[in-house]
């Protein structure tokens, strides 16, 4: 691996801020912009755990994401680490040639990042600025398989989106049914009357990363 560059939030680098084109983000306006003949948005921001899981298929699933993303001249924006499915995503994206934007607070530095980072590393102050830098530097997201921070991550970015903050596509790889159990209590939730059945199609799922990606860019 090559040693990633770090820089303060508010301070990156030319390279990490990339073309903006396409999914360019101005200030009060989290929409995408989408320019003819270009991909419907140039950067995703994955969420994903700092374990690998005990099965393997987390872990192949994050490397099939990583490559898929490569595949459509998609950047990654993600948490930093090089933990678990962190590494994982992060290193098959740069492994294939591609972008990849890493946010992370300073005092997780130890505990996510175990030896060199790849791509660009941006280092904010907490875990709010954490979200909001990662949220800002993307035109999708998408959760792979994780624990409380990815849920965290993950409900906060499909709350926006309830709310009208913004209106980038959300898409949950659900890797042999590891999300059901969330998938079904979201269903109880709009049964219940705590969520409108149109906000039940906030974000989209699916089994694969190929199949998640193309919904995604089918989104309106």
């Amino acid at each position: 691996m090559q040693s990633g560059g770090v820089a303060l939030a508010g301070e990156i680098t030319a390279e990490a801020k990339g073309p903006v084109a396409v999914g360019s983000i101005i200030e009060g306006d989290m929409g995408v912009e989408v320019e003819e003949g270009r991909p419907r948005f140039r950067r995703v921001c994955v969420f994903c755990g700092s374990s690998s899981g005990k099965r393997s298929i987390y872990r192949d699933a994050a490397v099939e994401l990583g490559k898929e993303l490569v595949a459509r001249k998609m950047d990654l924006v993600y948490g930093g680490g090089s933990l678990g499915l962190m590494g994982e995503v992060s290193e098959a994206v740069h492994s294939a040639g591609g972008h990849v934007i890493g946010v992370i607070p300073t005092t997780l530095m130890g505990k996510e990042i175990t030896g060199e980072t790849v791509g660009e590393v941006v280092a904010v102050s907490g875990m709010h600025q954490r979200k909001a830098e990662m949220a800002r530097n993307a035109d999708a997201f998408i959760a792979l398989p994780g624990g409380y921070g990815t849920l965290d991550e993950l409900l906060e970015v499909i709350a926006w989106a309830q709310l009208g903050i913004h209106t980038k596509p959300v898409g949950l790889l659900n890797v042999e049914g590891y999300y059901d159990f969330l998938l079904a209590f979201i269903d109880k939730a709009v049964d219940d009357g705590f969520i409108r059945p149109a906000q039940r199609h906030i974000f989209v799922s699916a089994a694969h990363a190929t199949d998640l990606v193309r919904k995604l860019e089918e989104c309106r």
